[in-house]
């Protein structure tokens, strides 16, 4: 810089032009302090990339056999009434797009402690197929995204089998509830009775949704109690719903041939594959 201003003074009509700086590599730091958001840091973000799906690790011997498709149906597990302890599980047998959830209540519980009041929030979600399935989950958490994503994972994990009947003949796909059936939470006692085709959900808004999940189309509902209190009146409805295997009508009258369970068909992979 020096000897240009030194020639500049001597001469001063004649413009001189400045040397010019070698431009930088192409994938180099360039001439700042690397501050920037350029080049190449986005890889070395937290994590990693976020787009992968993280692989599911199997801990359970019904999550192995699920997972190598072994078991493909929900009604193997409730044949044997195998216990669902990862809710992974629910997430493959049933097609993507099948399984529906919604969060039906939300609301604020407190603890009196030495340092004051402590507020949490408490979430209602149910998740269905619309064709037989269903679960209800309740959770508690700090926050209420908290409280949503660990209902969603314990309703998952507590769907059972919805049973479905006929009010009159048997004509065209099962509509409604097989038999009366009652379901007690608290002071809150539901009772479901079969409805003939076309008329539709007789019920209030929180037991409409859930049986809209559970595949009825046509049911009358009768309601006692504290129906106010919605925590209860949701487990009254998901308690009846649940009753419509225990009732042995005569179409559950044939034989049935056992099978073996589904641990000792396959031990030999379980044990091939056992960690």
């Amino acid at each position: 810089m020096a000897d240009v201003e030194q020639q500049q003074a001597q001469n001063p009509e004649v413009p001189v032009e400045a040397p010019q700086q070698e431009a930088p590599q192409e994938g180099g730091r360039g001439f700042g302090r690397g501050r920037g958001r350029g080049g190449d840091r986005g890889a070395r973000g937290r994590g990693g990339a976020r787009d992968e799906k993280e692989q599911w690790v199997p801990c359970t011997k019904l999550g192995r056999l699920v997972k190598d498709s072994k078991i493909t149906t929900l009604e193997e597990i409730f044949l044997f009434s195998i216990p669902v302890k990862e809710h992974q599980i629910i997430d493959t047998l049933l097609p993507e797009g099948t399984l529906k959830d919604e969060v039906i209540k939300i609301f604020p519980v407190q603890k009196v402690t030495s340092a004051g009041q402590r507020t949490r929030f408490k979430v209602f979600t149910i998740v269905g197929d619309s064709n037989g399935h269903l679960g209800v989950g309740s959770r508690t958490g700090k926050e209420v995204a908290l409280g949503i994503r660990a209902s969603l994972i314990a309703a998952k994990l507590n769907v059972v089998p919805i049973r479905r009947g006929y009010w009159g003949n048997k004509i065209g796909a099962p509509h409604t509830v097989p038999v009366k059936v009652t379901g007690k939470s608290g002071s809150v006692s539901v009772r479901l009775v079969p409805a003939p085709r076309g008329t539709g959900i007789v019920a209030a808004p929180i037991p409409t949704k859930i049986l809209q999940l559970a595949g009825i189309e046509d049911v009358y509902t009768s309601s006692c109690g504290k129906t106010r209190t919605s925590g209860n009146f949701i487990m009254a409805v998901f308690y009846a719903l649940r009753k419509t295997y225990s009732f042995l009508t005569p179409d559950l009258w044939p034989l049935t041939v056992p099978t073996a369970d589904p641990t000792e068909e396959h031990s030999e992979f379980l044990a091939q594959t056992k960690a």
